[in-house]
């Protein structure tokens, strides 16, 4: 049974950080892309980064302050987060694809996690 959970998520000052993780099990995490994805309140589940054997995703307003990467013996991917700012709050996901490019869309995802709260506050 394919299965990601989340864990990382908290409450942290604007300018600080915070790790996420997402730990896969029930299949292999190389032969998936791995999106992670911010849902604000109100609004719409959108792309923030992507990891894929091929490639790798970063959204323009995430670049540079977040890192995406991933440890394949502990079949987990991470997201660094730096310099977070209040936009920054909301639940994050994230999904698998089977895919070997990453991809950027939420329908192209077909397993998901829990989700882990990331609030900023100013």
């Amino acid at each position: 049974q394919l299965q990601l959970v989340e864990a990382g998520g908290g409450l942290v000052q604007s300018g600080g950080s915070l790790r996420l993780s997402c730990l896969a099990s029930g299949f292999p995490l190389n032969a998936y892309a791995i999106g992670w994805f911010r849902q604000a309140p109100g609004k719409e589940r959108e792309v923030i980064s992507c990891h894929s054997d091929a490639d790798t995703y970063y959204r323009m307003s995430e670049k540079g302050r977040f890192t995406i990467s991933r440890d394949n013996t502990k079949n987990t991917v991470y997201l660094q987060m730096n310099n977070l700012k209040p936009e920054d709050t909301g639940v994050y996901y994230c999904a698998a694809a089977e895919s070997r490019w990453c991809r950027i869309r939420v329908d192209e995802y077909g397993y998901w996690g829990q989700g882990t709260q990331v609030t900023v506050s100013s």
